[in-house]
């Protein structure tokens, strides 16, 4: 082989260990969960300040994304052997061993360090909250997974947080606006994260993981789908809460109690057919409910 072919056969090769790499931090970092995350904190950041600037949503997207992909390392350096077992995680890095648990470990502490020092710089507050989301996620939820399907009730804080980091690093504090927009994303969680448990109950079996809200043999049942149109139905009330607060008006409150309303059919939906049907048509309309509800506060609120 000439040397001008190895040269290119080395740089194929170099090339596609660079693309392997990025997938792998991909899967790491959960990316596509992480800019939900942000998302919320970004909307929720300018609802308490309508005027902030790009420089500010930057910064907020860069603590953001770092302390949310620090959390998803650790979550899965925690569960590397757990991961292994099941379908949907077994292509993990480090679950499949292509990356070692050393380099996650580092990744997660240089990204938990910079990303909380980034949410100091608006203040205290901010910082202490994501910490706590952090912390939460990553030492409390993660293993409680294999305990309790309280875990589901534990992992809904630090999934709920980030619409709170986001207010409070517009204000300094907590208030009403911040209580009524974490509400808002902790009660949307049950019905959306159950009905991804009842489809992947299985998978999550092999790794000891039972989290529908009963403890019977197979957790989907009728009592698992009542919890989750129990929580759905909280939706219908909560859709009013901007408009006695003074965060927005009935133009949003309208749409968030109509998207309630169809969040609810479909629980209502699951309860009654007990199905993977019924089940996945719950989960597809809880992927619309927050996003278009965080769009139309906005929206209404300017």
């Amino acid at each position: 082989m000439s040397n001008e072919t190895k040269q290119v056969s080395s740089s194929q090769q170099l090339g596609s260990g660079l693309r392997q790499k990025l997938r792998d931090y991909q899967l790491l970092f959960k990316f596509r969960l992480s800019m939900l995350v942000v998302f919320s904190a970004c909307i929720a950041f300018l609802l308490a300040s309508p005027q902030a600037t790009a420089q500010q949503l930057l910064l907020l997207t860069a603590s953001s994304c770092l302390i949310t992909w620090a959390a998803s390392a650790l979550n899965q350096v925690l569960e590397k052997d757990l991961d292994k077992l099941m379908s949907r995680t077994a292509n993990r890095p480090l679950a499949a061993g292509r990356m070692e648990v050393s380099e996650a470990v580092l990744a997660a502490g240089l990204m938990s360090a910079v990303g909380l020092i980034l949410l100091a710089s608006f203040n205290p507050v901010s910082a202490v909250l994501g910490a706590l989301s952090l912390i939460s996620y990553a030492f409390i939820y993660t293993p409680m997974k294999r305990v309790s399907p309280a875990a589901v009730w534990v992992g809904a804080i630090p999934g709920a947080l980030p619409m709170a980091i986001g207010w409070t690093a517009a204000t300094g504090s907590l208030g009403v606006g911040a209580v009524f927009l974490f509400s808002v994303q902790f009660f949307w969680q049950f019905p959306h994260f159950w009905a991804i448990a009842w489809l992947a109950y299985e998978d999550y079996a092999k790794a000891g993981f039972y989290l529908l809200p009963t403890k019977e043999k197979d957790g989907r049942t009728r009592a698992s789908a009542l919890q989750a149109l129990a929580y759905a139905l909280v939706l219908l009330p909560i859709s009013i809460v901007p408009v006695y607060i003074g965060l927005t008006g009935w133009v949003s409150a309208s749409v968030m109690f109509a998207l309630a309303a169809v969040y609810s059919w479909y629980a209502l939906r699951l309860y009654i057919d007990c199905t993977p049907q019924a089940a996945r048509r719950l989960m597809f309309s809880s992927f619309f409910y927050l996003p278009v509800v965080l769009i139309a506060l906005l929206l209404d609120k300017i």
